[in-house]
């Protein structure tokens, strides 16, 4: 599939030097000097997963067709179809010609050189990358040096409850908005989660006779934490007693520490919570999903990205929103941030271009804040976003509360991720169904991690 890649690459990346070539006119730096004139005729395909996303990006379409004649055509993929399509549209050469990007992916693309470098352009339109929120441009910066895609928004992970099974329980929101947590007892957040949880027979979590097996509100939910980063589930608990997947630098490290003590321990906690009940069961997660499993009311506080927040104030319950616990070392969590990038099948790189540019600028970014979505990756439109949270009465404070303590840690960006994952995912699915010890097949993860990254 590599050899596949690369040669359409080669072929793409020669066509787009005749393209540039011709629009130079025998001068070697209008190319860059000069922006060209855009074809107005020209309808582009753009791909994108998130449906919550799409109303407010068919307004910056409309915008940008507007001012430009250009046309996009929007295709809307589930997550896992979004890359399966997408990695079989590279191979046959028919690829989008612009669509958004995630770090877990994007470094086997740069790899396989499938992704037009964007620095021409961006040098030539003077495009500022400190205009976004610091350290997401420099997560699109290859290991050439060369930059593949223009932020778009970023993320945090936070607590989501309900309201309403929080008062029955008798706690407030200070109670998981201060909660604490270790690996060894818990503290205070496995006591707010053992009061929230609720047997067949009315008996919660923390009082005499609670049966475990037979539990009908779980106190804690998560999304599919069997994977190595762990983003929006145990990522942000491991960080909090020291765990950071790279021992060397973030982007592009090449020595993952699986092996570390820290995450052995916080997937045994998660482990002994399902076992104890008070955690939904790995199978109604994988299954039902979090976000139904909260609707239902078969869970009473779960953790989950800001780009979730939309979907849960959308539900018929009372919600609110808390940073994720404190540990001994903090309270922690993962930063990342979605990009667009062009592909090397575009036949049009200067229009494709511009829908990149106008996604990444101020303009667009303001409309996608003004929708409450996400947030943007300039602060002005993140502002807009916060603004219109608080206009429909939603408080977003705990997503923000990292940035403004300087606690966030990036998505693990290195080559061969999807090789790591494969190794990983399982092993964590293993331990917290308890058919492995958490530091017995950790290490085995790491050995075979460290053969993928050549580090052993």
């Amino acid at each position: 599939m590599r050899m596949t890649f690369r040669w359409r690459a080669l072929a793409g990346i020669a066509a787009l030097a005749v393209i540039v070539a011709a629009c130079a006119d025998d001068d070697p730096g209008a190319a860059v000097d000069e922006e060209p004139d855009l074809d107005a005729d020209v309808t582009l395909s753009y791909w994108l997963w998130d449906s919550n996303q799409l109303p407010a990006y068919e307004q910056c379409a409309a915008d940008f067709t507007a001012e430009s004649g250009i046309e996009i055509d929007f295709e809307l993929f589930g997550w896992d179809d979004y890359w399966s399509n997408l990695t079989t549209q590279f191979t046959a050469g028919r690829a989008p010609d612009v669509f958004t990007d995630h770090l877990a992916f994007y470094p086997e693309f740069v790899e396989s050189e499938v992704l037009i470098p964007l620095d021409e352009f961006i040098e030539r339109d003077g495009v500022d990358l400190d205009q976004y929120f610091p350290g997401l441009a420099d997560l699109w910066r290859g290991q050439d040096g060369l930059q593949y895609g223009l932020p778009k928004d970023w993320d945090t992970i936070a607590l989501i409850y309900d309201a309403g099974q929080l008062a029955e329980a008798g706690l407030s929101a200070e109670d998981i908005s201060q909660a604490t947590w270790n690996a060894e007892d818990g503290g205070s957040f496995e006591q707010v989660i053992a009061r929230l949880t609720i047997d067949a027979n009315g008996v919660r979590g923390d009082e005499d006779g609670f049966d475990a097996d037979n539990v009908e509100v779980h106190g804690f939910g998560y999304s599919n934490p069997a994977e190595a980063a762990g983003q929006a589930n145990w990522s942000g608990f491991a960080r909090s007693i020291g765990f950071t997947h790279l021992a060397d630098d973030n982007p592009w490290g090449v020595e993952y520490q699986f092996d570390d003590p820290a995450l052995a321990a916080t997937l045994n906690w998660w482990r002994e919570m399902i076992e104890a009940g008070y955690a939904a069961p790995l199978e109604a997660v994988q299954g039902l999903g979090q976000a139904t499993l909260f609707e239902t009311g078969d869970i009473a506080l779960t953790v989950d990205g800001s780009w979730m927040v939309g979907t849960y104030t959308g539900l018929d319950r009372e919600v609110g929103f808390a940073p994720l616990p404190e540990g001994p070392e903090g309270r922690w969590s993962m930063f990342n941030g979605l990009a667009d990038s062009i592909t090397i099948d575009t036949d049009h790189p200067e229009e494709a271009w511009a829908w990149v540019r106008y996604l990444g600028s101020l303009d667009c970014q303001r409309i996608v804040g003004e929708n409450a979505v996400v947030f943007p990756a300039i602060q002005e439109a993140s502002d807009v976003a916060q603004q219109a949270y608080a206009d429909l009465g939603v408080d977003v404070g705990a997503w923000n509360l990292y940035l403004e303590q300087e606690t966030t840690f990036l998505f693990p960006v290195t080559d061969n991720y999807d090789r790591v994952n494969a190794e990983m995912a399982p092993a964590v699915e293993e331990i917290l169904l308890g058919r492995a010890d958490a530091t017995d097949r950790l290490a085995q993860v790491q050995s075979a991690v460290d053969g993928i990254m050549g580090a052993g």
